[in-house]
């Protein structure tokens, strides 16, 4: 398995607070990412709002979701919202997609049946595209049924933005390998990104897709501290009161938590596994990000493009 471009590119996970949305967008990234719910345990923004609010602070990165839950949408609605927000943003956005199912409140929320998530996302995807067209949509599936429907104005980027696959688990790649345009996993480790990686291309071989053009993303938990074990430690509990769950014993598989050189080389192993666009969630607990970017810009990610640039680097 071998991804060819050897770019790197670097995006940011943010509240969508103006202010630090300016302060990361002066750091060299050039993606800022903001997510959200509709009704989780934990309180968050809704996804688009965050989205908007992220436009409204930025002026020169790409700006993407992570995650919209794509089920929990009609159709018509997101395909009108992303147009103008790809309008207004000169055409900088990336849509990120899932289809959740953690909170299952949030479908019984919009009357959304939990097991047809999957299906409905499934039927979205190529109807976004229809209605970033411009042209008149009709369309009769097991979950929508469109009358006649056209939607102007269309989107900055022709055909619309990126729409890149989250998830997992083996649906979610063959989402991605039929109808997106990268993928976008979470919480993995560098070898289960490769196996994801392989399956992707393979099942794209199946249908003669190229993916020439497809992006391959990854979200990573990050904490960077000299002494490294203190770095694990604070990731644990930080990503641990989001899940509920105790992720002391996981932390090395599912983050990049430890000092410089082993949070570089966790890296690179994502590098080699096909990783390009990596996205990185501070995981610092109470105490600020801000030292952990600074040791991100100035110490790791030039490595990280070294090794990138080398002879061996992207070999799987």
């Amino acid at each position: 398995m071998e991804v060819a471009s050897s770019e790197i590119e670097v995006g940011l996970v943010t509240s969508g607070d103006r202010h630090e949305a300016a302060r990361l967008e002066a750091r060299p990234v050039d993606s800022l990412w903001v997510g959200g719910h509709l009704a989780s345990t934990n309180p968050s923004p809704e996804v688009m709002v965050g989205l908007t609010r992220l436009v409204a602070a930025t002026e020169r990165v790409k700006i993407g979701s992570a995650i919209l839950i794509l089920p929990l949408y009609p159709p018509a609605l997101i395909a009108k919202q992303v147009a103008d927000l790809d309008r207004v943003s000169n055409g900088r956005l990336v849509l990120g997609i899932g289809v959740g199912g953690e909170y299952p409140q949030e479908f019984r929320a919009v009357g959304v049946p939990l097991g047809e998530r999957g299906g409905r996302a499934n039927e979205i995807l190529p109807l976004l595209r229809r209605f970033w067209s411009g042209e008149e949509v009709t369309h009769h599936g097991d979950h929508y049924s469109i009358e006649e429907v056209t939607i102007t104005p269309t989107p900055s980027q022709p055909g619309g933005p990126p729409l890149v696959v989250g998830g997992r688990k083996e649906p979610a790649m063959r989402r991605a390998a039929m109808l997106g345009d990268g993928w976008f996993p979470y919480l993995y480790s560098p070898r289960r990104y490769a196996a994801s990686v392989a399956t992707i291309k393979a099942q794209a071989a199946e249908i003669h897709r190229d993916l020439a053009r497809f992006g391959w993303y990854v979200w990573v938990f990050l904490n960077i501290d000299d002494d490294g074990e203190r770095a694990r430690e604070q990731a644990a509990r930080t990503i641990g009161g989001t899940y509920s769950q105790d992720f002391g014993p996981l932390i090395d598989r599912v983050a990049a938590a430890g000092n410089v050189p082993e949070v570089t080389e966790k890296l690179c192993e994502f590098f080699d596994a096909g990783a390009r666009h990596f996205v990185f969630a501070p995981v610092t607990g109470a105490e600020s990000s801000a030292p952990t970017l600074d040791r991100l810009f100035s110490e790791v990610l030039p490595a990280l493009q070294s090794h990138a640039a080398s002879p061996a680097g992207g070999a799987a």
